[in-house]
Formats: structure tokens, sequence, C-alpha cells
């Protein structure tokens, strides 16, 4: 009998930029398995993680329900035409791919569906950095940029929030940059990601001197997407995310210049005491939005 028989085993899917993080747990903090697959074209990263799942079943028994977060963006409304599919997106060859369907088709479970950084809010909310509050947003800053709340104000409209695609204001030490968002230019996407970074010099911004000028403008563009996700949602927590803030003193730039744009116009983030608490690092770490579909998969057995 293969380990794991008997328990209730449910499945995983993280698909970014960069990476597909599959894996399989019996509870959404106790993973038995994961592997890491390079994000490359459609058809062969998606069938890489169907054939996961397949290896894994024979090791650790039957998965009950998955649960997928992917990039977006996204049609997570079941009931619209296209469910799971990818609509315009940065990411060559990706757009109007159904993620959903190679799982759908290999695996009789129910499988529930976010984008990535709407499960990442969930996990950081339930499990991580804003465990016990009632509400949390999460930003991450890597390959792409995007935003979402825990839990979420409504039902599935027409659209997610595609919150990296903000425009923000420009700044003057930054004019030359027209931006790498195919859609709009110097959106926050545009002009802070990670190969926005690369673009404009050469490497990521863990490989710049200290004092180069890049920390305080990404910082600026990152505080800026902030403060209004702030004032737009009240949310308990904000935590950043993301390859990006792995250079040393993003965040703390990020807390800074956050602070400066309120203009201490909100009473509970009107120091950098209280900027500090409001604005953390993942607690998860990397395990985000992992944490946050393998919940939504327990959701789905439920």
């Amino acid at each position: 009998m293969a380990a794991g028989r008997g328990r209730r085993l449910i499945g995983a899917i993280e698909g970014g930029g960069t990476k597909f993080v599959c894996a399989v747990a019996d509870s959404p903090t106790s993973l038995i398995e994961r592997m890491v697959i390079p994000t490359r074209d459609p058809k062969g990263t998606l069938d890489d993680c169907v054939e996961f799942f397949h290896a894994a079943q024979e090791r650790h028994g039957k998965i009950l329900a998955l649960g997928m977060a992917c990039f977006g963006p996204l049609q997570l409304r079941s009931t619209a035409p296209g469910h799971g599919c990818l609509l315009g997106t940065p990411k060559p060859g990706w757009s109007g791919v159904n993620v959903l369907a190679p799982f759908c088709e290999a695996f009789a479970v129910p499988i529930e569906l976010d984008v990535d950084v709407g499960a990442a809010a969930r996990g950081e909310l339930e499990f991580g950095a804003g465990r016990g509050l009632g509400s949390l947003a999460y930003v991450t800053v890597g390959t792409g940029i995007g935003g979402a709340v825990a839990p979420p104000a409504r039902e599935v409209g027409p659209m997610h929030a595609e919150m990296g695609h903000l425009r923000v204001r420009r700044d003057p030490r930054d004019l030359h940059f027209a931006g790498i968002c195919p859609f709009h230019g110097d959106c926050v996407e545009g002009l802070a990601s990670g190969p926005a970074i690369q673009a404009r010099w050469d490497c990521d911004l863990s490989s710049l001197p200290a004092d180069h000028a890049a920390h305080a403008i990404i910082a600026g563009y990152i505080a800026q997407l902030a403060a209004t996700i702030v004032l737009l949602h009240a949310p308990g927590m904000l935590v950043i995310g993301g390859g990006v803030l792995g250079a040393s003193g993003a965040l703390s730039r990020i807390r800074s210049q956050t602070l400066a744009l309120l203009g201490g116009y909100l009473p509970h983030l009107c120091d950098m005491q209280r900027i500090e608490q409001f604005i953390s690092a993942p607690a998860l770490g990397a395990d985000s939005a992992i944490v946050g579909a393998l919940q939504a998969a327990i959701d789905a057995v439920d």
C-alpha cells in the first residue's frame, strides 16, 4: 500500500511567470510532496504538472480535490464561457490558454481556481502574517506585479482585480524609460517588475550598489501602489512578497515612501512604527499561494 493511503489528500498548483509549483498535502501547512516546474510553453508546462499528480497518486493515494492558483488575468467565473482561460497576458504564448482544462480532463475531482495573488492573500490571512485579522491585502512584486484583498469584497464579477496595471506618477529620474507592459507601458508592472528592472539596468535590484537610484525609484512605485490599496480597501494589513523584495532594504524603503505618500492622513498609519507593523513580509515565505490553494482544495472537498 502506498504511503499516505487512508488520509484525506489534496493537491495544489501555483502557476507563476517563472515557475509552476505542484504540491500534495493532507493539510494546507503539511506538505507531503512538492515539485517545481519551470514555466515554458503552455502544453509542456501543464503536461508536466498533470504527470506530477498522476505519479504522486501512485505514491500517496487518491487526491480528493485540487486548488489552482495561476497568474492572470483569468476568467474565474465558473458559469462564464472560457472559464479557466487566460485573457490577454504579457506572458508570451499564454494568452487564451485554458489552464484548468488539462486537470479537469485528467482528474475527476473538484477543482477550485483563483489568481495566484488571491490565493497568497488567503494563505497569509488564514495561516500567516494576517492570522487573527479581519482582512489583508497581498502584493507580489516579481516577474509580474499583482495584488488582492482577502476575504474578497464581493462575488467574482466580470473580472478580478488587476492592481499591477494601475498607472503611477513617474519618478523624475526615470522619465527616459517607456516601461515594458505591452498593454500600458508605464503601469506599475511595466516600471517595477523584475523584467522592467532588468530592462533598464541589465541586472536585478539585488545586484545594484546600495546607493543606486534604482532602489528609491522602484520603492517609490511600489509605495504608490501600497498607498492606493490602503486608501481604496482599508485592509487590516498589507503583505508584500515576490522576488524583487529580496533586495536588501527594499521593504524598509517601501514603508518610508508609503508613509510619506499618506502624509499623516490616516490616524492608524501616521508614523513609522505603525507602518512597520502594517506593511509586512509574508510569514509563509514563498509558500503563501500554495497554502491558499490547498485551503481552497479543502473547501472543495468539504
